[in-house]
């Protein structure tokens, strides 16, 4: 499995398991490990420089969170995302991101509103040089927050269960150049909807945001389907 010195650990004092898990499900999530492509033991032990008791420990947790799956006669694969199944977590998306803005916007404190408007001036800066990894992070912050300040558990509990898969999306949908300019802008628009107190608003924003960004993703996961289809 040559070009993937990536996925290598680094030595910390990280469980060896999740050093694996983050290592590996990094890697899919930035598309270094493909759709499809099989995930042989004996080079991630290899290049991950660990046991095969740890590895298939990280397989089996990144099997539960949809990124991996378990086929027979060939092992483990990275999971593709069918057309189905990005449409359904759009859907849930678009739902309980919307209902989270609508909350924060009226749940948040005035220095979570701050903390906010921080991670949207740090998420502007990646934009402008796109790089996946510092990308995640930074939505992930930013997300970290706006379901912190929406005060609801289980919207948090749910929308961090898929959140892999989402991020998966989230690339997906960037990888066409002209939604990251899009992208951006529409963030602003929920920042200025919770900042103004606006409920209705900031959940027209949000829904909105997931709604375009579900159709940049699909239109490039039909077109591959297409592709690979030929």
């Amino acid at each position: 499995m040559p070009g993937h010195a990536a996925l290598r650990a680094v030595t910390t004092p990280t469980p060896l398991r999740k050093q694996v898990v983050e290592r590996l499900r990094e890697a899919i999530i930035e598309g270094h490990l493909k759709p499809g492509e099989r995930l042989r033991e004996r080079e991630l032990c290899e290049l991950l420089g660990v046991s095969r008791t740890s590895l298939r420990e990280g397989l089996v947790e990144l099997e539960a969170e949809g990124l991996i799956n378990n086929v027979p006669n060939r092992g483990p694969v990275v999971a593709m995302v069918s057309i189905k199944a990005a449409e359904e977590i759009y859907q849930l998306r678009a739902v309980l991101e919307g209902l989270a803005a609508r909350l924060f916007a009226k749940h948040a404190t005035d220095a979570q509103l701050q903390e906010l408007a921080q991670a949207t001036a740090g998420l502007a800066e990646i934009y402008r040089n796109f790089s996946a990894s510092p990308f995640l992070k930074a939505k992930s912050r930013f997300y970290d927050i706006l379901l912190t300040g929406a005060n609801n558990q289980l919207v948090a509990q749910v929308l961090r269960g898929i959140n892999a898969r989402v991020s998966q999306l989230r690339i997906t949908s960037l990888s066409d150049p002209s939604r990251l300019e899009v992208s951006i802008k529409e963030i602003y628009r929920i920042l200025d909807a919770v900042s103004a107190r606006d409920e209705e608003a900031a959940w027209r924003a949000s829904t909105e945001h997931v709604a375009n960004a579900a159709e940049a993703a699909l239109a490039i996961l039909r077109k591959q389907q297409k592709h690979d289809m030929s």
